[in-house]
C-alpha cells in the first residue's frame, strides 16, 4: 500500500483550521465593554473594580507599555441557549506565537472573587454549564499591557521610563458564545491521532490504521454542518483511540507546570500578577479535571500571593490540602546556583522549605530547577543537608557542544554526596503534550533498558497560563494508546520514588553540571553581582555580631529584619536577575534595593558593635572573617599588630618598585606589573617578558542571547590596553606602597591603584572603570609561571578542580567558568592565588614558551556591554578589588578570599570583644553564627571543611553550654550523626573533605537569651 499519510495530514490540517475548530463556538452574541486605565502602577483589586469605565469596542487600541487597564464586559445569555454550555471569549489582542510574553488578564467577578487568567491559548471563561437562559453576565478583567520585547534587538521597552505611552494592543473578540463540547472533543481526537500518525514511521501497520481512521472521520464530517456530524466523526476514531499501548511502552509522568521567571522581560512587580493569573487558571482547571495534578515551585511566589492576592492564595491552599496543587522544589526562588555563596545557597532551601512546612505542612523532597544555567559542584550536599534527595533540571539539553550522556543518574558533589537526578528527555519545561514532544521523549531517553520512565513538565510558562484543558485532554487520550508512550499525571515526588525504585544502580556524574551555553551570565550586569556579594557578607556580619551581642549583652536579636532581608537577597538571586539577563528595569531596581539592604545591614551591624565594644574610635578592631587576622581572633574585636614597613622606589627604565620585605613588585612605565618576586622563596611569579594586570578588550557580539552568551570566537581579536595616561607613586609610608595608573580607551576610562601593604603577602589591585562601551568584553590578565594541569575554583562550601588543558570536547567547552572568592594554581610546594571581592567569570589558558617553561594565564572577566535585553548594560562607574598572592596554599587562598570580602571594621571600639566560638584548625571554616530561627535562644554554628582533606578540630564556645545537636540546615536534629562529639569544654569535630556541618548549642540557664 502506498503511504498517503502526507495527503491526509494536509487535508486534516485544513479541515481542522477552517471548519472543525471554528465550530467549537457555533453561536455567539457580542459583549458590551468599558475600560478604565490605571494612572500609574497597578492598583488594589477593589479600586480597579470600583473605577468608572468608558465604553470601548472590539478593534479599539489599548494598553501603554507596562500599563494596567480594568476592562468590564457584560451581556445576557439568550433564552434560546438554555441547556447549553456558554463561555465568554475575551481576546485582549493576543498573539498565540508569543505565549507568556505579551498582554495578559485576570478575570474577577463583581464581588472581587477571581475566576481565571486570560492568555493567548486560554481566552475563554466558563459562564454556565448548562445555561438556563437570561443570565446577566458581568466580568472584570485586570489587563496588563506588558510590551512584547523583541528578542536580540536593543529596545527602549525594557524600562518604564523610556517605553513611551503608545497603545500596543487591539482588542479582539468580545463575545458570549455556545461551547460545543462534542466538537471540541473531536478536535482533541484528531490532534492526537494526527500528531501520532506523523511520529510513527517505525510501525507502518499502526500508522495505516490511523490514516484510514482519520480519513473516515473527515469523510463523516459535513463541512457545512460540523456540529451535527461531530459525533459520527468521533465514532470513526474509537477503535484506534482505544487500542492499548504495548506493556513495554515508555511511561511519561506529566506534571502540570507553569514555569514563571521571577523577573526577566518584566519587572518583579509584574511577576506577582503573572503568578496570580496562572494559579487562578490552574485551580480552576483542577476543579474540572479529576486526574490533573499541578506543581509550582518558588516559595517566594506563594508568598507574593499570600501578601498581594489573598483571594487566589486561599484557592491554592484548598487545592494543596487535596493533594492536587503541589508545592515543589523547596527553594525561595529557582535561583542561579553558580554564583550564590555558600550560606545564601543554604538559605534558599531554609526559607523555601520552611515556608512550605509552615503554610502547608509539606516538605519537598526534590530540588526543582528546570531553567537554571548549570549547577555548581557543591550543590548535592546542600540539597541533602536541607532534607531533600532528588533534583530535576532541564537546561542541560541546551548544551552547544556535548550531549549530556544520561537522563537519570546520580550526581556526586565535591564532598561525595550523591543526589538522584532526572533530566527530562522531552527537552522542554513547557511541554504542550504535542505528539512530537511525547515521541521525542521516548526516542531520546538515554537510559532505555534499565529505566522506563521520564517526567514532562506540562504547561505554558512565563505568564502563558500554565497547563491548558487541551493538554489535559491529550494526556487522557495517551494514557494507554498504542504507538504512544503512556502518559500519566504524577506529583514530582511520586515520579522520583518510582524512578528511583526502578533504577537501582544508575550511572554517576561527578562534579559540576556545566552548561555549555550562557557563559556570559557570570559577568553581565556587574552591579547586580556586586550587590549580591556585598549583601551576602553583610548578612553574615549582621548575624555574627547580633548573636554575639545577644549572648554577651542581652541585645534583642533582629529576627524579623534579618528574615526579611535574607528573603530580599535570595529573591534577587533568581536565575535571570543575578546572571544579568533581565530588562533594564529589573537591574536598576536591583541596584537600588542592594543600596537599601546595605544601609539597613550596616545600621544593624554598627548597633551590635556599639553594644559589644562601647564607645567608637577605640583601638579594638572587629574581625568578621572566620580566621585570625593580624592578632585579632575570628569573630572578635582586639588591637591590630602593625606589619613590617614597606616602600616604593623609582624603577630603572621607568615605573616603580614596591617592597614590603615579603614581596617585591615591579611596575613598568606602562603601569603593567612585570615582576612579582616572592622574597621568602626566591621565586618569580610571572613568566619572562610577561606583564600582569593587563587589561584586554575584545569585541563581543555572540550569535544569539546577547546578555547570556559569549562565543569562543570573541578571542579572535584583542586589544591590549597598554597606553597609560598616568603612572605615579601615590604613597611611600610604613603601612602601604601605592602606585596609581590611569588609562583611557574608546569612551571609557580606567583608574587602578596597586597597593602593597605592610605585612601582606599579596598585591592588591583596585580597579575603577567608567564604562561606556558597546558590545565589548573587558578582561584583566595575569600570566603565571606555573606548570599545573588543573586549578581550583572556590564554590559553595569548598572548591572544585578544572583542567587547564583541553584534551576533550568537554574541557574545550569550558572556556569561561565560575569562581567565588578565589582561584588557585599550584605546583608541589608553591602556588598562586587570585582573590576578588565581586567577580565570577574567568578563563584559563596555557602555552609552552621557547625556554620550555609553561605559562598559565588567568583572565578575570570584568565587564561586558551587550544590548539585549538592556541596551545600556553596565554603563557607568564600577569598582573591583583583586589581590594576587604568590606562595599561596589552598589555606592561604581561603583566608585571603574571606579577608577581601569581610574587611575589618574601622574605626574600632573601646572594649575588646571575645569570640563566641574558637576553632583550632583553619581548615574548619565558619559559614554562619546565628541564633536559632525558632526563637529559642539556641546558638547555631555552621562550619565546613575548606581545604579538601580530612579535618579534626576542637570547637570551644565562649558561653555556657547545656547541650548541643548536629542538625540539618533547618536546624532540626540529625540523630546518629557522629561528626561532632563532646570533648572537654567544647565539641570535637571530625569532618570529611568539604563536609558541611550545622551545630545547634543550647545555652546554660545562666546565659540570658537575646
Amino acid at each position: 500500500m502506498h503511504d498517503d499519510r502526507r495527503l491526509v495530514e494536509n487535508r486534516l490540517g485544513r479541515v481542522l483550521a477552517e471548519r472543525i475548530t471554528p465550530a467549537i463556538y457555533p453561536e455567539s452574541v457580542p459583549l458590551k465593554a468599558s475600560i478604565w486605565v490605571a494612572p500609574d502602577e497597578p492598583v488594589p483589586v477593589a479600586e480597579g473594580l470600583a473605577a468608572p469605565g468608558t465604553p470601548i469596542e472590539s478593534g479599539a487600541r489599548w494598553g501603554a507599555p507596562w500599563g494596567t487597564s480594568w476592562l468590564t464586559v457584560e451581556g445576557t445569555v439568550p433564552d434560546a441557549w438554555a441547556g447549553k454550555t456558554v463561555e465568554a471569549i475575551i481576546d485582549l489582542g493576543f498573539d498565540q506565537n508569543m505565549t507568556g510574553f505579551q498582554c495578559e488578564g485576570l478575570v474577577y467577578r463583581s464581588d472581587g472573587s477571581p475566576v481565571k487568567g486570560l492568555h493567548p491559548r486560554s481566552q475563554w471563561v466558563r459562564v454556565a454549564s448548562p445555561a438556563v437562559g437570561g443570565e446577566h453576565v458581568v466580568l472584570h478583567v485586570e489587563a496588563a499591557s506588558n510590551p512584547i520585547i523583541p528578542f536580540f534587538a536593543p529596545t527602549i521597552l525594557g524600562d518604564k521610563s523610556t517605553a513611551g505611552a503608545e497603545p500596543q494592543y487591539r482588542l479582539g473578540r468580545l463575545d458570549l458564545a455556545v461551547f460545543d463540547d462534542e466538537v471540541w472533543q473531536l478536535v482533541q481526537d484528531l490532534d492526537v491521532l494526527g500528531e501520532l500518525m506523523h511520529e510513527m514511521p517505525e510501525d507502518p501497520a499502526r500508522r495505516y490504521d490511523i490514516v484510514r481512521a482519520i480519513e473516515r472521520a473527515i469523510d463523516a464530517v459535513d463541512p457545512q454542518n460540523v456540529n451535527a456530524t461531530a459525533a459520527a466523526a468521533r465514532a470513526c476514531l474509537v477503535d484506534v483511540l482505544t487500542a492499548p499501548a504495548v506493556p513495554s511502552a515508555h511511561t511519561i509522568s506529566a506534571v502540570g507546570h507553569g514555569h514563571i521567571d521571577s523577573a526577566w522581560l518584566w519587572p518583579l512587580r509584574e511577576t506577582v500578577r503573572k503568578v496570580a493569573r496562572t494559579t487562578a487558571n490552574m485551580t480552576a482547571l483542577l476543579a474540572e479535571e479529576p486526574e490533573f495534578i499541578f506543581a509550582m515551585s518558588q516559595a517566594a511566589h506563594y508568598d507574593y500571593l499570600k501578601r498581594h492576592r489573598p483571594e487566589v492564595y486561599e484557592r491554592i491552599k484548598q487545592a494543596v490540602s487535596e493533594g492536587r496543587f503541589v508545592p515543589t522544589g523547596g527553594m525561595w526562588v529557582e535561583s542561579d546556583t553558580n554564583m550564590p555563596g555558600s550560606e545564601a545557597m543554604a538559605r534558599q532551601f531554609v526559607h523555601g522549605k520552611r515556608f512550605f512546612l509552615e503554610e502547608f505542612g509539606i516538605e519537598s523532597q526534590e530540588a526543582w530547577l528546570p531553567d537554571t544555567f548549570g549547577f555548581a559542584a557543591g550543590m548535592p550536599q546542600i540539597i541533602k543537608a536541607a532534607g531533600a534527595k532528588w533534583l530535576l533540571t532541564q537546561k542541560l539539553s541546551w548544551n552547544q557542544s556535548n550531549q549530556f550522556p544520561h537522563h537519570t543518574f546520580l550526581w556526586e558533589g565535591i564532598d561525595g554526596t550523591r543526589i538522584f537526578t532526572h533530566f527530562p528527555p522531552v527537552d522542554t519545561y513547557n511541554c504542550s503534550m504535542h505528539g512530537r514532544e511525547i515521541a521525542h521523549a521516548a526516542r531520546n531517553f538515554k537510559d532505555k533498558g534499565r529505566a522506563s520512565m521520564s517526567l514532562a513538565p506540562t504547561g505554558w510558562g512565563d505568564g502563558g497560563g500554565g497547563t491548558t484543558r487541551e493538554m489535559v485532554a491529550k494526556a487522557a487520550r495517551m494514557k494507554n494508546l498504542e504507538g504512544s508512550p503512556k502518559v500519566v499525571w504524577d506529583t514530582p515526588a511520586d515520579f522520583f520514588a518510582k524512578a528511583e525504585a526502578e533504577y537501582q544502580n544508575p550511572p554517576v556524574w561527578v562534579g559540576e553540571l556545566y552548561l555549555e551555553l550562557h557563559r556570559a551570565t557570570l559577568t553581565s550586569q556587574a552591579k547586580t553581582k556586586q550587590g549580591n556579594r556585598r549583601s551576602e557578607h553583610l548578612l553574615r556580619e549582621a548575624e555574627l555580631w547580633c548573636t554575639t551581642a545577644a549572648v554577651r549583652k542581652n541585645l534583642e536579636y533582629p529576627y524579623a529584619a534579618l528574615d526579611r532581608i535574607w528573603k530580599t537577597v535570595l529573591l534577587y538571586q533568581f536565575h535571570d536577575i543575578l546572571p544579568g539577563s533581565s530588562i533594564a528595569w529589573v537591574h536598576r531596581e536591583a541596584e537600588q534595593t542592594y543600596a537599601v539592604v546595605a544601609e539597613e545591614l550596616t545600621t544593624i551591624i554598627e548597633r551590635a558593635q556599639w553594644v559589644l565594644g562601647g564607645e567608637r574610635a577605640g583601638a579594638n578592631i572587629f574581625n568578621p572573617a572566620p580566621h585570625t587576622w593580624q592578632s585579632v581572633p575570628a569573630g572578635a574585636a582586639a588591637p591590630v599588630e602593625p606589619g613590617r614597613p614597606c616602600s616604593v622606589a623609582e624603577r630603572s627604565g621607568g615605573g616603580f618598585v614596591l617592597d614590603n620585605g615579603l614581596l617585591r613588585v615591579d611596575v613598568d612605565a606602562r603601569g603593567l606589573v612585570v615582576s612579582v618576586f616572592d622574597l621568602e622563596h626566591q621565586r618569580e611569579t610571572l613568566p619572562p617578558d610577561a606583564a600582569a594586570n593587563l587589561l584586554q578588550l575584545h569585541p563581543d557580539y555572540p550569535n544569539a542571547w546577547d546578555a547570556w552568551d559569549v562565543d569562543l570566537f570573541y578571542r579572535n581579536r584583542v586589544t591590549n590596553l597598554t597606553e597609560a595616561d598616568l603612572v605615579a607613586a601615590e604613597q611611600d609610608s610604613p603601612t602601604a606602597a601605592v602606585v596609581r595608573v590611569r588609562r583611557s580607551f574608546g569612551s571609557s576610562t580606567v583608574e587602578q591603584t596597586l597597593v602593597l601593604r605592610a605585612g601582606a603577602r599579596g598585591l592588591d589591585i583596585d580597579t575603577r572603570v567608567d564604562w561606556y562601551e558597546t558590545e565589548k568584553f573587558l578582561k584583566l590578565a595575569f600570566p603565571l609561571d606555573i606548570h599545573a594541569d588543573r586549578y581550583a575554583s572556590e564554590t559553595q562550601f569548598g572548591h572544585l578542580f578544572r583542567p587547564t588543558h583541553t584534551n576533550t570536547s568537554w574541557e574545550y567547552a569550558k572556556f569561561e567558568a565560575c569562581n567565588h572568592r578565589f582561584v588557585h594554581f599550584a605546583e608541589p610546594g608553591w602556588g598562586v592565588a587570585l582573590v576578588n571581592d565581586s567577580t565570577y567569570g574567568h578563563d584559563v589558558t596555557r602555552t609552552v614558551r621557547a625556554d620550555g617553561g609553561t605559562t598559565t594565564t588567568l583572565r578575570v572577566s570584568l565587564l561586558r556591554a551587550p544590548r539585549f535585553p538592556d541596551p545600556d548594560t553596565d554603563h557607568g562607574s564600577h569598582y573591583f578589588r583583586h589581590s594576587l598572592i604568590p606562595s599561596a596554599s589552598i589555606r592561604d587562598a581561603v583566608l585571603a578570599g574571606y579577608r577581601i570580602n569581610l574587611p575589618r571594621s574601622t574605626p574600632g571600639v573601646a572594649e575588646p570583644v571575645e569570640p563566641l566560638f574558637t576553632i583550632d584548625n583553619d581548615a574548619v571554616v565558619t559559614s554562619s553564627v546565628k541564633l536559632a530561627d525558632d526563637g529559642s535562644g539556641d546558638v547555631v554554628l555552621r562550619v565546613y571543611e575548606a581545604h579538601g582533606g580530612r579535618a579534626s578540630a576542637q570547637v570551644v564556645a565562649g558561653f555556657g553550654i547545656a547541650g548541643f545537636q548536629v542538625c540539618d540546615l533547618l536546624e532540626r536534629p540529625l540523630p546518629g550523626d557522629t561528626s561532632a562529639i563532646p570533648q572537654g569544654m567544647g565539641v570535637r569535630l571530625r569532618l570529611r573533605p568539604f563536609q558541611l556541618l550545622t551545630l545547634r548549642f543550647t545555652r546554660s540557664p545562666e546565659c540570658t537569651a537575646g
